[in-house]
């Protein structure tokens, strides 16, 4: 049988599930380990007297590495595959948790948070990698669908399994428990193995990436303006996520006179509904034309909600359904999302530019602070909800802008 008949067959639902499932358990490991440390503060703080500020910096750390470590993870993706990469990452994580659980010291905490952010940095070249080249065309959108969901459910998990155990035995113990958690995940990936491997192109395919590598260097992705408009919309993206998970409930709560402990249903609703946008984009998502569209959609539709709830007179009831709506629209517009990643993705160089495009996230989670805390600290409720919708509408202006980039950029190579 030719290769162009072997490419034209269907892939079988349950290859593409197994493999979609794989993936999104190690992408939740990734999320998972992110928020090991942070829900534990109170009894770190006591442990190693310590002040909260010294404590952010260990994240600040971690998110920093994790930067570096996925700008570079790309290039050994494109040039190991994503399995040896995965395992790397996975095992690093798994260590840097049993090295949270026996540190004696603020200093060792900080040398761990080191590690972890090293393989925290591996997991969107990997995953991203693994999905374009390996999941079936029209299950894509399901792929990137699965993928954001496992992310906020690596979150949630995270505080859900160390706190209960901290209050019950110790912070020692629930640190110890989580890194055999990322070592089973370990485990399970070496065991299904086969289902990661990304063999290179055969055929025809292998030539066109071989002229392609021959006639670019290993920096050359880099010239493509749609690369760095995507890392913009991430960078914007994570901009906007870091306000709605650290500063909206409270100014919400500030300004519509809802009681404290809602703070916290907000953010859950939020999480929630983003996820259940995220399944009913996944079915949309598979036209790959319409992904500019229902990304600024989504994203256009968020930016209303964030300015309804900044200045409409609201009962307090109605604060966490509005929350749900803005995490139902930007979680519907996701998968389109990384479906317009991809489509601005040189073949031989997916890794490269996933590990710079998603090195957005962790710098626009740095930035934001600096700003919306700010604007917390001067009580400006209504403006931290304004600056929301900026970025929400800016993130709909960089959608519309890596389309008009990336065919410039097409029209200009042919």
């Amino acid at each position: 049988m030719s290769t162009a008949s072997l490419a034209a067959a269907p892939v079988p639902l349950r290859q593409d599930a197994s493999l979609i499932g794989l993936i999104g358990v190690a992408h939740l490991i990734s999320h998972f380990s992110q928020l090991l440390l942070p829900p534990l503060f109170p009894w770190l703080r006591t442990e190693f007297g310590v002040s909260y500020a010294e404590l952010g910096f260990l994240m600040s750390v971690f998110f920093v590495v994790s930067c570096v470590a996925q700008t570079l993870s790309g290039f050994f993706v494109d040039r190991f595959g994503p399995r040896p990469v995965l395992y790397a990452g996975l095992g690093l994580l798994a260590l840097a948790a049993f090295g949270y659980a026996s540190s004696t010291s603020y200093a060792m905490l900080l040398v761990c948070v080191v590690v972890g952010g090293l393989g925290n940095g591996v997991f969107h070249p990997v995953d991203y990698t693994l999905i374009n080249r390996k999941v079936s065309g029209p299950r894509l959108g399901h792929a990137y669908s699965v993928h954001g969901i496992s992310g906020n459910l690596g979150w949630a998990v995270a505080s859900a399994l160390v706190v209960p155990l901290a209050m019950l035995h110790s912070w020692r113990v629930a640190l110890a428990v989580a890194g055999c958690v990322v070592l089973g995940v370990l485990l399970l990936c070496v065991w299904q193995g086969q289902r990661l491997a990304a063999p290179p192109p055969v055929g025809a395919a292998r030539a066109q990436v071989a002229q392609a590598t021959r006639s670019e260097g290993a920096l050359d992705f880099l010239r493509i303006p749609a690369v760095w408009m995507c890392f913009a919309f991430f960078f914007i993206f994570a901009t906007a996520l870091s306000v709605v998970q650290a500063y909206a409930p409270e100014a919400a709560r500030q300004l519509h006179a809802m009681p404290q402990a809602w703070v916290a249903v907000c953010l859950t609703a939020y999480m929630v509904a983003s996820a259940c946008g995220m399944v009913a984009g996944g079915f949309l998502a598979t036209d790959a034309v319409r992904s500019e569209r229902l990304v600024g959609t989504g994203f256009g539709v968020a930016a209303c909600i964030s300015l309804v709830l900044g200045f409409a007179p609201l009962p307090a009831l109605a604060v966490p359904v509005l929350f749900a709506g803005m995490g139902l629209a930007a979680g519907f517009a996701g998968p389109a999302r990384d479906l317009l990643i991809k489509r601005s993705t040189p073949e031989h160089a997916s890794g490269r530019v996933y590990g710079v495009v998603y090195a957005g996230l962790d710098i626009g989670q740095a930035v934001s602070p600096l700003v919306f805390g700010w604007l917390m600290d001067h009580q400006d409720w209504r403006a931290v909800f304004v600056g929301l919708a900026l970025v929400q509408l800016t993130l709909v202006v960089t959608a519309l802008r890596v389309r008009h980039t990336r065919r410039t950029h097409v029209a200009v190579a042919r």
